[in-house]
């Protein structure tokens, strides 16, 4: 299920805990609160860091479904499983093959949906803000950085769909998947060929998607916790778009901001614990989609520094 960006002039970009302003005042963009737009050219003037933390909002508005929705079910033999039992290491070790297919199917998926305005407003944002920006993303289609930011700066905290590694952990190299590996069509199993593909070039056995899995914990060395946290440490105005923080690390990031009492914006189709978190310190919440809020918020802060 995607959502569908709606006209920017029919959205009100306002403070959560304010009045909503008259969304029509401005023609060819969103009405903003005054203190929202003071908040970001205040922060544009000054030298604090600014991170970006984003969920599958952002990409379900470039047709990408969310996880757990339907899309997410995948039917082994008889019986259907759910996201949660799929996206195991314990599953894995039960049926390569089949969990192998199904992030296949959802490669294609990810390899068919391309960058939206969101993607590229986020885009130019680290231009303009060079190293005060970090990006922190739970989605690991990889829009990003295909619309345009850097790796360096871009924390791939749930991992990429389009990357693996030896699931034995024989070595620690992240490689891409070969290009030979083609997405699957839904109940497609894999080819003699991608057997071959998907085998860790170093022991010859089974290569794993590089993903962060239900069972699995965060580290540093493949999705950037430690690092996650110490930008938190550092953040003056965190950018929440498109997530409800159903996982750790998002949560560990947006509190220790929050704890610090620096500003958060959340933006979002509808309120959640961020928004409400936001709300309940000197933080905005922005009620529209991200590839209609996410240019008129960058077009601030670039006209602030």
């Amino acid at each position: 299920m995607g959502f569908t960006a709606a006209d920017p002039t029919r959205r009100a970009i306002s403070r959560g805990n304010g009045a909503l302003p008259n969304p029509m005042t401005q023609k060819n963009g969103a009405a903003m609160d005054p203190k929202l737009e003071k908040t970001l050219a205040d922060f544009a003037a000054g030298k604090g860091r600014l991170t970006v933390l984003t969920g599958a909002g952002i990409s379900a508005e470039s047709g990408i479904p969310t996880f757990r929705g339907p899309e997410g079910y995948w039917t082994v033999g008889s019986k259907e499983y759910h996201p949660q039992e799929m996206a195991t290491f314990a599953m894995f070790q039960r049926r390569p093959e089949q969990v192998w297919a199904w992030y296949l199917y959802r490669l294609g998926v990810c390899r068919k949906a391309g960058p939206n305005d969101g993607h590229r407003a986020l885009v130019e944002l680290e231009k303009a803000f060079g190293d005060r920006f970090t990006l922190i993303t739970q989605n690991v289609d990889a829009l990003h950085t295909r619309a345009g930011n850097s790796p360096k700066r871009t924390f791939q905290i749930h991992g990429n769909i389009f990357a693996m590694r030896c699931a034995e952990s024989c070595r620690p190299d992240i490689v891409p998947i070969p290009e030979a590996v083609q997405g699957k069509n839904r109940g497609e199993a894999l080819t003699d060929d991608d057997r071959r593909n998907l085998r860790c070039p170093a022991c010859g056995g089974w290569s794993r998607p590089h993903v962060l899995w239900f069972d699995e914990v965060y580290n540093e060395e493949h999705f950037r916790f430690a690092s996650s946290l110490r930008v938190a440490a550092e953040t003056d105005l965190l950018l929440i778009v498109g997530t409800a923080g159903a996982t750790n690390l998002p949560n560990q990031v947006a509190w220790e901001v929050h704890r610090r009492g620096k500003t958060i914006v959340d933006v979002n189709i509808e309120e959640n614990p961020f928004s409400r978190l936001a709300m309940s310190g000197k933080g905005f919440f922005v009620r529209a989609p991200a590839a209609s809020a996410l240019p008129v918020i960058t077009g601030k802060l670039k006209a602030g520094l």
